[in-house]
């Protein structure tokens, strides 16, 4: 059908810290990282051959997918980097230099290749998508989703003619000065010429720099707009906003692991739980090994990661729980993201253990 390249060498740094020791892509959704829903949707439509460029922690998303077997697809990875002072600094290319870098090498893009960002999920119809890019015997195609006006600040706005040929961008435009509300959604189809126009051996970008190229050169460069679900995870609120999301079961082909013990209610093995005296109000999932003593209160949307501990009298609403995350006896921790070392509202508010005048305990399970 196509070719997979999936852009995962960022920083993410405007979801810090919960990418402090992980890889953006590997920020987990129900327990699984972002990029393998990716992977899966790439493979259930028949796409096989998947480059992923990789940079800060690149070894903790080698490892985990490794050649990709256990997906059905075959899975290669670019390093970005450099040595300095007998040191390998990661280095990131950009999103169109990564590209040229791939192609540089072995020549990788010898056909249509779908290129997706490794931070969103998405149920695109992939093949109703490269039908058109076709049919339009396109050189480019960017996949857009209209978004309220109010809310086009957030994003890169395309704007295109009534035959879908993109004319002009504008970055995070002010609402009253959007000449579209057509979003980039990150997804991009290109065909193998479109690697001849990015210069090679430096860091490049797709939306400000190559698709610029692509306008002044007057190529056939086109927009699809798509009705789809297209969960981006571009700041701390939006992740908070997607697992509220996830729990309550409005993404399809994401389903709660675990066991369901009463309506709402996911349990993993082993867990601890003073079920007579625990007052729980779903969605909720509670990961193996987690203790909930009594007295405790929990209200979904909530995951609970495993090896959690929730103390006598505490209350959990409508949060995130990482794996070990230890809440203090009669403390309330409502609308946040948690883990054993750090604190995250829904607003992106950050406060780490030992801080002062923090209004909440909390700790590591483990301790």
């Amino acid at each position: 059908m196509a070719k997979g390249m999936i852009l995962a060498a960022g920083q993410g740094t405007r979801v810090r810290p919960l990418t402090q020791k992980t890889p953006k892509p590997m920020v987990p959704i129900l327990g699984k990282p972002v990029l393998e829903y990716i992977i899966e949707h790439l493979a259930r439509h028949g796409i096989r051959e998947i480059m992923i460029n990789v940079a800060f922690n690149h070894y903790k998303i080698e490892n985990y997918f490794g050649d990709g077997r256990r997906w059905g697809v075959e899975i290669g990875y670019s390093f970005e980097g450099a040595r300095e002072h007998g040191d390998i600094v990661p280095r990131a290319m950009g999103s169109a230099g990564g590209l040229r870098k791939i192609q540089d090498f072995g020549g990788f893009f010898d056909e249509t290749t779908l290129v997706m960002c490794g931070d969103a999920i998405v149920d695109l119809d992939i093949g109703a998508a490269l039908d058109e890019h076709r049919h339009k015997q396109a050189l480019a195609s960017v996949v857009t989703l209209d978004v309220p006006r109010d809310q086009v600040q957030n994003y890169g706005v395309v704007v295109a003619d009534e035959q879908g040929r993109v004319r002009s961008f504008q970055e995070k435009p002010r609402p009253e000065d959007a000449l579209s509300t057509a979003a980039s959604t990150g997804i991009y189809i290109f065909e193998p010429a479109v690697l001849g126009l990015v210069p090679p051996g430096k860091p490049f970008d797709i939306g400000s720099e190559l698709f610029p190229m692509l306008v002044e050169q007057g190529l056939p460069f086109f927009a699809q707009k798509r009705f789809f679900n297209w969960i981006d995870i571009g700041r701390l609120s939006d992740y908070w906003l997607v697992l509220q999301r996830v729990l309550r079961g409005e993404i399809a082909q994401m389903e709660m692991p675990g066991k369901q013990v009463r309506p709402g209610v996911w349990v993993g093995l082993n867990t601890s739980v003073d079920w007579d005296s625990v007052q729980i109000e779903g969605p909720v999932y509670i990961g193996s090994n987690t203790r909930i003593e009594a007295g405790a209160r929990v209200v979904g949307p909530t995951w609970i990661g495993h090896g959690c501990h929730l103390r006598p009298g505490s209350t959990v609403e409508r949060s995130v729980l990482f794996e070990y995350t230890r809440i203090g006896t009669a403390q309330v921790a409502s609308e946040r993201i948690m883990s054993p070392q750090y604190c995250v509202d829904r607003h992106g508010n950050t406060l780490y253990v030992g801080d002062e005048h923090t209004p909440i305990a909390w700790g590591d399970a483990r301790a």
